[in-house]
């Protein structure tokens, strides 16, 4: 974000100066002056001191041609509206260093063009009519500006950090060339040429760069080397020399045969004494200091500009032989965004750049605070790419890159926190070694790195490899905390399933095993236990085969009784809620296949361990409440009775249960599994079903169902399970009717209706109309015993159960569906009917409903459970022909046949064609004409009949039997056939 503003005010400030040079050019366009540099209008755009010798010597090289720094200026001003352009186009795709290395290069233009600006002469600017608007206008803008940039700076540096000495006198200057001088200076002249030379418009480079570096004095230079002095010292005869060399050539006299004669002034010393030169030597010191200041700047622009490989390699070579000299230098580059700008070139495609910018790289490591700044780079990750052998990088078929590569990372692992950042970019081999072979205390600091850097999911596939096995050996031989470090990393590790077989591989289940049942320790925190058993669940989790996955030395596998056995005793309410988890995990995971569910359920009966489970249900743990209730749910098909049993002694129960489906607010994993516990247990437990009833579980069923139906709940990904469960939850109490309490509620709550409701609004679930309709069935099925006739004899007759049901329900509810007396007769039951009292499908409406199911559902079990319900309307116990005529006139016969059709093959489809054939038989016994003619009409259905008699079960040839005859197409097979009794 801060680089983001700083971006922003480097631009404005560009456009400010841009608006600025405008008027400047507009203005001198035709003028030629030379006359005293305008400094005021410089100073406005670039706010630090100038030097007095930096003064004196613009003063002496200042151009005569206005034109020819209008020309220069101009060129700037494209280069500044290109990077401008940059910044806005794509400034939202920019990465940080693409950022700064634009802002830094938006900088250096500005300061190109202030430069520029104080060597226009006053002159130029004589008009009043230009002067005092340009001065007080735009370049005062752009001074402010620029200064509040200067004072947010983000990089901490200014020109304040090489303030120069002010000269009080103009000194002699040497105009020398040579390797004191950068030559830098040659190739950035070169570019400029070159660029104006081919008409080239964008970053073209700084014309007159020479101008950045303080010139040489004569008084900086010893007359015997000729070099710039490091430690000057005067001799008797006035003259200073630098102390080694004339030392050297004092030794020259030590024979005492001759006089000391002065090398300069060629005059006798009478002494050898030399005196320190403190003055001249601080000024040397700092005007090398300067000077090496701002050859790392211009090296830092010069690589941002640079246009060709031979100008990145002299300001790489630049940069290193000021590396080699000071550290101050170094921090420099650290300052001002080379370190980051070196991540850019190890990915170049020039081989001897990539080799340059490492041995840059190996300089700027050398120091520990260089280490800190290069490991947060992503040249960290870069030169991991050039040392890797394996990569398809261009880079990597580099070996000499690669070796130099292998340094720079050799010295940054000297920081431990490089260790953990250059993991994260994929080299491991530093936190591997040092997890081996280092002390406890680095140990720990490895194990830590490693847990922080796992917890990122692309990071755990190559860890697990790699440092699987070393962590295994830290659970078995390490003190606590290292093995407790150990067993958290190796616990996220096997979060990750893919990780599951190499941790097998490794070993890692006999150790957990171990640590979890064997190792008894009685000051060891219960904590290695509870990791040990997640690690555990993780792996069995992981989809690998249990029966091979060895747990010690004697073969047992995980799915074996002894390892059962143990799980199961381990699950005790005092045990830690996260231990007891990770065993009902495991436990979980084993009851997905027959074979290990079959034990599971032995040893679960043997021990009694779901009474425990049922217990670990109410857990205040969220995750532990829902993995016991999945356990009790996968292992309910097994041992449903004994769970509903304990379920009904427990304390508080079923009572929490339902008190888990009421609650109010969205709806959760623990909302929907309660419900699905309730519907998956055994339906005709009436204790059960009782005590539901007794807690109030049908008015909060029917509660919830109706918040959901309204849209009054919020969406959750478990509605559709939690709505499956509570309609299960209803269907169960249709099962024991015969109970009058039961019996009473279902006539209460009229659920006839509700479940006819449902079959039509079931919000796309096939598993909600799949139990409504059979739920229709099994209230239907109690239609002929709750229907009676309108009027009954006079005669003296004892009331039975139904009879005061029906009175006493009739006393309390007001049905309006319930017909009054002497009403009509219903055809089907032969009685009265309504849905609440005799729960008549008919009456209800659910005809329609279940003839619609059969036309739109592709799935046979709700298909089978569509006519199981229609089916009951034709039944022996009702009158079958009036049964068949409402049929009839829903066009129920060529429902019933599209059904048979649709699934006459695949899996389930016997007893859909078994109870479509015992339905078409009804059509052909006791239908009208219209209804024998659609059966008789369809041309699939004798083929049809033939197949099932073939090749269906026992129940299915006797249906197809039954139709055959109907139809008088039986085969006559009395030789060699005996029809199926049932």
């Amino acid at each position: 974000m801060q680089r983001s503003e700083a971006q922003a005010r480097k631009a404005s400030l560009a456009e400010s100066v841009l608006a600025a040079i405008s008027e400047l050019m507009s203005s001198a366009a035709a003028v030629d002056a030379d006359q005293e540099n305008f400094m005021d209008v410089g100073s406005h755009l670039h706010h630090a001191a100038v030097p007095g010798t930096m003064d004196l010597q613009k003063a002496q090289n200042s151009p005569t041609n206005t034109l020819h720094i209008m020309e220069y200026l101009a060129a700037n001003v494209d280069l500044a509206k290109d990077l401008i352009a940059r910044c806005s186009a794509v400034a939202q795709r920019l990465m940080d260093d693409d950022l700064l290395g634009i802002t830094e290069d938006l900088d250096n233009v500005i300061k190109n063009i202030s430069n520029e600006l104080n060597r226009i002469p006053v002159s130029t600017f004589a008009s009043s009519r230009f002067a005092e608007p340009a001065v007080s206008g735009h370049l005062q803008v752009v001074r402010d500006r620029h200064d509040l940039y200067d004072q947010r700076s983000c990089d901490g540096y200014s020109e304040g950090d090489m303030s120069m000495v002010v000269a009080m006198e103009r000194p002699r200057r040497r105009t020398l060339h040579n390797s004191d001088m950068p030559r830098l200076v040659d190739f950035l002249q070169g570019m400029y040429q070159e660029s104006h030379e081919f008409g080239g418009q964008s970053f073209s480079s700084l014309p007159e760069v020479a101008e950045y570096v303080e010139p040489l004095y004569d008084s900086f230079f010893c007359p015997l080397t000729n070099k710039v002095m490091v430690d000057p010292v005067t001799t008797e005869s006035g003259v200073t020399y630098d102390r080694r060399a004339i030392e050297d050539y004092f030794d020259k006299f030590t024979d005492g045969s001759e006089p000391v004669i002065c090398p300069v002034t060629k005059m006798a010393m009478q002494s050898k004494t030399l005196r320190s030169n403190v003055p001249l030597k601080s000024t040397i010191a700092e005007w090398i200091t300067r000077n090496e200041a701002t050859r790392v700047r211009i090296a830092r622009t010069a690589l941002s500009m640079a246009t060709t490989e031979a100008m990145v390699l002299e300001a790489i070579h630049e940069l290193k032989v000021l590396a080699r000299l000071r550290r101050k230098n170094r921090d420099q580059m650290h300052k001002i965004g080379i370190t980051k700008f070196l991540a850019r070139l190890l990915d170049h495609k020039d081989g001897l750049i990539r080799c340059d910018s490492l041995d840059l790289l190996s300089l700027l490591v050398e120091d520990d605070a260089g280490k800190e700044i290069i490991a947060k780079t992503r040249a960290v990750s870069r030169t991991i790419k050039l040392l890797s052998s394996s990569s398809t990088d261009e880079s990597s078929d580099d070996p000499v890159a690669a070796e130099k590569a292998g340094e720079v990372l050799k010295n940054l692992e000297k920081c431990p926190k490089n260790i953990k950042y250059m993991a994260e970019s994929g080299y491991l081999d530093p936190l591997q070694r040092h997890l081996v072979e280092g002390s406890e205390d680095v140990q720990m600091e490895m194990v830590s790195y490693l847990g922080e850097l796992i917890q990122k999911q692309e990071m755990t596939i190559n860890i697990a490899g790699s440092a699987s096995e070393i962590l295994i050996k830290m659970v078995r031989r390490g003190n606590n905390a290292i093995c407790k470090a150990a067993l958290d990393v190796l616990v996220q590790i096997s979060s990750h399933h893919p990780n599951g077989k190499t941790l097998v591989d490794a070993g890692a289940v006999p150790v957990m095993v171990e640590e979890l049942f064997i190792r008894k320790i009685d000051d060891e925190p219960m904590g290695s236990k509870t990791e040990a058993a997640a690690v555990l669940a993780n792996i069995v989790e992981s989809g690998l085969d249990p029966e091979a996955i060895v747990v010690n030395k004697e073969g047992h596998v995980i799915t074996s009784k002894y390892s059962v056995y143990n799980f199961a005793h381990m699950l005790k309410c005092s045990m830690p809620d996260t231990l007891n988890l990770s065993i009902v995990r495991v436990l979980l995971a084993l009851t997905t296949l027959p074979k290990p569910l079959a034990t599971v359920v032995s040893v679960m009966k043997e021990q009694d361990s779901s009474q425990t489970v049922i217990e670990l249900m109410g857990s205040l743990s969220e995750s532990l409440g829902i993995a016991a209730t999945r356990l009790l749910i996968a292992l309910s098909p097994q041992m449903g009775h004994t769970i509903a049993e304990k379920l009904c002694k427990a304390p508080g129960q079923p009572g929490k249960l339902v008190k888990s489906i009421g609650l109010h607010g969205r709806i959760t994993e623990r909302h929907a599994m309660s419900a699905i516990l309730l519907a998956k247990l055994p339906y005709q437990h009436i204790a059960l079903n009782l005590a539901l009833l007794n807690r109030g579980a049908v008015t909060t069923v029917l509660a919830k169902i109706d918040e959901m139906q309204r849209g009054e709940t919020r969406a959750s990904r478990y509605a559709k399970a939690y709505m499956e469960g509570l309609v299960g939850v209803l269907v169960r109490l249709t099962t024991t009717l015969y109970d009058p309490d039961v019996l009473l509620a279902a006539m209460d709550h009229n659920l006839t209706s509700v479940l006819t409701d449902l079959l039509v609004r079931s919000v796309g679930s096939d598993e909600v109309q799949r139990l409504a309709a059979v739920g229709l069935e099994n209230l239907s099925s109690q239609s002929p015993n709750l229907s009676q006739p309108p009027t009954e004899e006079r005669r003296p007759k004892k009331k039975n159960i139904l009879r005061r049901l029906r009175e006493a329900h009739a006393g309390r509810v007001h049905d309006n569906r319930r017909p009054p007396a002497h009403s009509r007769v219903c055809p089907v039951h032969r009685g009265v009917c309504s849905p609440s009292t005799t729960f008549c499908l008919v009456e209800a409406g659910a005809v329609e409903g279940l003839l619609c199911v059969l036309e739109s559902n592709e799935n046979g079990r709700v298909v089978e459970a569509a006519l199981g319900a229609l089916c009951a309307l034709m039944d022996d116990a009702v009158d079958v022909t009036s049964g068949v005529a409402v049929l009839a006139e829903h066009d129920a016969a060529r429902h019933v046949l599209r059904a048979l059709r649709q699934h006459r093959d695949g899996p389930g489809c016997g007893t859909v064609a078994r109870r479509c054939f015992w339905a078409v038989e009804r059509f052909l016994a006791h239908g009208g004409e219209r209804c024998v003619r659609e059966v008789t009409s369809d041309r699939a259905l004798p083929s049809l009949l033939v197949s099932a008699f073939h090749k269906g079960d026992a129940a299915t040839k006797q249906a197809a039997e039954s139709v055959l005859r109907c139809l008088h197409r039986m085969p006559d097979y009395s030789a060699t056939y005996e029809s199926v009794e049932l």
